[in-house]
């Protein structure tokens, strides 16, 4: 059976029976161990309930009852994606902000009536412990910069979502994901396009076999970046990697979530640009993922031409997003018919899902374990592509 968005509905009785809409302190604050804050990586989980049907189920909280969100760092992706989707969420809101620029501060106070009390710069940061109207912290700042913010915020009591790639280094991966278990807290990285419903369809696809087993998979992400040398993705220090780490990892995500399946190696190759442009980051890379069974995922990105797609091959048929990875207008389709949603705001649905679970106790979808796992296989397609050999995966 299908509803207004194309896709098998799941019946508002199952739902109920499944979920939990209850919220009470002891759901706000759940404690003991967690598997999402396991230092195991995550294994893609079986296709479960599509979270953007579970959404427009939820009713939403009073405004004194939403859990508050305090952005850390406040640039293009925070200041045109997040904070705007934030007006539009169910269970959490725009509670403070955390800035190194002191010009933006009136601009955000004023636009979203952010009290004086709820504004930090990266020194002040730390005191966001005595801070009642901050429940999570969301670290949208240069991959270099998520370990250190994310380990202080969980010490300071905060709940954390990470921008993607978690880090850059498994080392520091692996500190953030057992800090924020020593400290009791949950971790989230930003992961935004498991909440999406064509993904969402991807998952269901192919990890139900709906189509018979998956043959082959393939993805590009790829954008021209201009020529200015000085934007913070081109430095080597602060991106810890070029395209890969960047967009590239958008595309190894979609390989890992429409199969229930890790890869256990890969192999890649890359190339060097010329001038100060890349000089400290890889121009272009490619990859090949194997899984068990001989599945193979091949992938690529770049930051320069264009391509963005997700296609899959199944034994009796085959299934696409083209675009694949944009914030909005996605495009799917099976061999059979195409499939087609309504439009959504991918963050808005990705910071309720991680505020339902803080409440509700419902599935953290993209856990900080999850996060370490393609930190390792990032680095492991650096290694392949440096080497030129075929580099083993021990993902768990």
């Amino acid at each position: 059976m299908t509803n207004r968005f194309g896709a098998d509905r799941y019946s508002r009785r199952d739902f109920l029976r499944t979920f939990s809409y209850g919220v009470s302190a002891a759901a706000l604050f759940p404690h003991g161990a967690s598997d999402a804050l396991a230092l195991t990586p995550k294994r893609p989980p079986e296709s479960g309930p599509k979270f953007f049907e579970l959404w427009a189920e939820l009713t939403e909280l009073p405004e004194d009852k939403k859990l508050g969100v305090a952005l850390v760092g406040l640039g293009n992706y925070a200041t045109n994606q997040l904070a705007p989707a934030l007006q539009g969420t169910k269970l959490c809101k725009l509670a403070g902000i955390v800035t190194g620029t002191p010009a933006k501060i009136d601009v955000w106070r004023e636009r979203y009536g952010i009290p004086e009390a709820n504004v930090y710069n990266y020194e002040t940061f730390d005191s966001i412990a005595e801070n009642p109207d901050i429940d999570i912290v969301y670290v949208v700042l240069p991959n270099s910069m998520h370990a250190d913010f994310t380990i202080r915020a969980a010490k300071a009591g905060k709940h954390v979502i990470c921008e993607k790639p978690m880090a850059t280094s498994v080392a520091d991966a692996e500190a953030m994901v057992r800090a924020c278990r020593e400290h009791d807290r949950k971790l989230s990285v930003g992961y935004r396009l498991h909440f999406d419903p064509y993904h969402e369809e991807i998952m269901h696809l192919g990890r139900k076999k709906v189509l018979g087993p998956v043959e082959e998979i393939s993805g590009r992400f790829s954008f021209d970046i201009g020529n200015n040398p000085d934007v913070w993705r081109l430095d080597g220090k602060l991106a810890g990697g070029g395209p890969l780490m960047d967009i590239g990892l958008y595309v190894i995500q979609a390989s890992l979530y429409t199969v229930s399946e890790l890869p256990i190696a890969v192999t890649a190759r890359k190339t060097e640009g010329e001038g100060p442009l890349f000089a400290e980051v890889e121009k272009s890379i490619d990859w090949e993922l194997e899984f068990p069974g001989g599945l193979v995922a091949k992938g690529d990105s770049s930051y320069k031409g264009r391509g963005n797609f997700h296609r899959v091959t199944a034994d009796q048929g085959s299934f696409n997003v083209d675009p694949a990875y944009s914030y909005r207008g996605l495009q799917g389709r099976t061999s059979l018919q195409p499939f087609t949603f309504e439009p959504v705001n991918q963050q808005l649905l990705q910071m309720d899902a991680f505020a339902h679970h803080l409440l509700n106790g419902f599935e953290n979808r993209v856990p900080g374990e999850m996060g370490l796992r393609d930190v390792k296989i990032l680095y492991a397609i650096y290694e392949a592509a440096e080497t030129g050999k075929r580099v083993e995966l021990v993902l768990g």
